[in-house]
């Protein structure tokens, strides 16, 4: 009885929390067998609170569901103030370390995690002078926002006189500057309802001191440590978080947080295991709770990507040990089973008081990378399907472009770059079968990807519009391109007299040989 009475309750009003030029992790696809219509809700930037508390509010959402990106944070928190009968699926005060490295820092030390030794800086002064004095090498970290962009504002820095160089050109602040724990390797673990559902080690390349894939790492599934998925627990359950991840360093049988947040980048199964969590949650029993074997991951990784995405809505079945007396069942496995978050409250934030007054960019502002690249894309397109397709050809495309464009991650980007390899693709418009990327994001891409002149074909004037290259050098390239024939690579341009290592620095993310 209890069973068909669960099934006539109401279910409550899902909506899903999109913004402009952010990559969606969620889609309707990710809560496959929800039998009511999902919503979607998209902020647009700069003013627009008022208007997006009123369509929630027409749209009689009970829970909403996204990551909130660093920028918008703050606006948020009051937004969701206005919506005290809404649940944010993460609640905001689980996504406080989405919003800076300094945050992942206040929750390291609130819940007493284990993490690297800290020092931030609001006075440059005092911070150089820190510099002075601290034992190298040190870890420096861009620290607004919770992407590193592939490792991109992530430094390892062997003495002072690196550091101060650093923060010249860079103009971090605050200073964000951690002890710098020995390591080839640390180890990613990707959380559902505090169970460890994917765990991977992100191995650095040949001579690389960075670990991300897209500087020259890899990734391996095996043998990662029980003691990193126990630190990763703790902090998950310290979240309340329904879905978290953190990035781990192990050392002399230590493991320290380097990273963790709701804001990740996940293989389309994960976002699906997500959904069939919250499905769980959400519909009191109604959808039935997943199991996720501890470990998975070991077989998984083995798997062919395009493969896996063919199997993406994948479902394990529960272990039943057999009558014959071979039970096994694995402590953790047991241990570790999925459990429903618990409710966060105002006071798991942590004091932040001192940040508020800190010199962070100002609410309601689009981070000015998105910005410029949004508005290159709206002067030149009002529509990505005016774009004629051989301008938007993606051949050879390499990893390290697509780490660059804004709100990419690495796994995003691993994802991308298989599906390239395996289709027969050539326009940025088929990228829109991958979960996440929609027109809007492709409108910000396509001109960051697109504005590169091949120096094998392009005339004078084209080259000459190319901020560093100039009228004259322009010629040089077109008559040593007309006299030794075409470029091979784009060093071989240090070939042509007066263009050396500096200048081709310059000019090199505007040009290209195909």
């Amino acid at each position: 009885m209890a069973k068909n009475k669960n099934k006539k309750e109401k279910l409550p009003k899902i909506g899903l929390l999109y913004l402009d030029y952010v990559l969606r992790f969620f889609d309707r696809s990710n809560f496959k067998g929800w039998p009511d219509k999902i919503e979607t809700v998209t902020y647009h930037w700069k003013n627009d609170k008022d208007r997006f508390i009123e369509e929630v509010k027409r749209k009689k959402i009970d829970i909403l569901v996204g990551n909130i990106p660093a920028t918008a944070y703050e606006t948020f928190r009051e937004i969701a103030k206005a919506l005290p009968h809404v649940r944010f699926v993460p609640s905001i005060e689980t996504q406080f370390a989405n919003k800076s490295k300094e945050n992942v820092t206040l929750f390291c030390e609130k819940h007493h995690l284990s993490h690297p030794e800290t020092h931030i800086f609001y006075d440059r002064d005092e911070g150089y002078k820190y510099l002075e004095t601290c034992d190298y090498p040190i870890i420096v970290k861009r620290s607004y926002g919770p992407s590193n962009y592939g490792g991109y504002y992530v430094h390892k820095v062997k003495s002072k006189e690196e550091a101060k160089k650093l923060f010249d050109e860079k103009k971090y602040m605050p200073m964000y500057i951690q002890e710098c724990i020995p390591l080839r390797a640390d180890i990613r673990v990707m959380l559902i309802g505090h169970k460890p559902a994917c765990a991977f080690w992100r191995v650095a390349g040949e001579d690389m001191e960075i670990t991300n894939t897209s500087q020259g790492g890899y990734m391996t599934y095996d043998d990662v440590p029980m003691g990193a998925l126990e630190l990763a627990v703790e902090a998950s359950k310290a979240a309340k978080a329904e879905y978290w991840a953190c990035d781990i360093a192990e050392y002399d049988g230590k493991y320290y947080i380097l990273e963790c947040a709701t804001a990740f980048a996940a293989f389309p199964y994960f976002r699906d295991w997500i959904g069939q969590y919250l499905m769980w949650d959400f519909s009191n029993g109604r959808f039935r709770k997943p199991h996720i074997p501890l470990y998975s991951w070991e077989e998984l990784g083995k798997i062919n990507p395009s493969l896996l995405r063919t199997m993406r809505h994948i479902e394990f079945g529960k272990y039943v040990p057999s009558t014959d007396g071979a039970y096994y069942v694995n402590d953790k496995e047991a241990e570790w089973e999925l459990e429903l978050a618990e409710e966060s409250m105002p006071e798991d934030i942590p004091d932040d008081s001192h940040l508020r007054k800190a010199p962070l960019k100002k609410e309601e502002e689009i981070p000015e990378a998105v910005l410029e690249e949004a508005k290159k894309g709206e002067a030149i397109r009002d529509d990505i399907d005016e774009i004629e397709k051989s301008e938007m050809t993606i051949e050879g495309v390499t990893l390290t472009e697509l780490m660059t464009l804004h709100g990419m991650e690495e796994a995003i980007a691993v994802e991308v770059m298989n599906y390239i390899k395996n289709r027969d693709i050539a326009t940025l418009e088929d990228l829109l079968e991958l979960e996440g990327i929609d027109d809007q994001t492709l409108k910000v891409w396509a001109e960051k990807l697109h504005n590169k002149a091949d120096v094998n074909r392009a005339d004078t004037k084209t080259l000459a519009k190319i901020k560093s290259i100039g009228k004259k050098l322009a010629e040089k390239i077109v008559e040593f391109r007309e006299k030794h024939g075409p470029f091979e690579a784009i060093e071989d341009l240090l070939k042509i007299k007066g263009l050396g290592k500096k200048k081709l620095a310059k000019i090199r993310e505007h040009i290209a040989v195909k």
